[in-house]
């Protein structure tokens, strides 16, 4: 589902993942972790896809948000396991959205 956001200007998490073959309470942390970042103050929606490369993309509405989120303690746990056992690598990307279009039927 493409996440509803609202008109620019807003924000972009953008987390890229490479992951191991450790599959261990991932998918219940994933889980936990989305059910988590909807209730922070600031946050907008979120959007997920997953082959051999993973790419998550949250919005909030600002960095002050964002800095939040990244210090709540259930995802610091999440971003420690996820160093030590489910990624071999990833990259977080902050992006500043302007603008923004769409298309639907």
């Amino acid at each position: 589902m493409i996440a509803k956001t609202p008109k620019p200007p807003y924000y972009a998490v953008i987390f890229t993942t490479l992951r191991t073959d450790v599959d261990e309470g991932y998918i219940s942390t994933a889980d936990r972790m989305v059910e988590l970042a909807e209730q922070q103050p600031g946050y907008l929606g979120h959007e997920s896809a997953r082959n051999d490369l993973g790419i998550t993309v949250s919005y909030w509405t600002d960095l002050e948000s964002i800095k939040n989120w990244k210090k709540n303690a259930e995802h610091l746990i999440a971003q420690k396991k996820g160093r030590e056992e489910w990624y071999s690598n990833y990259k977080t990307r902050i992006c500043l959205v302007e603008r923004d279009y769409e298309f639907s039927k």
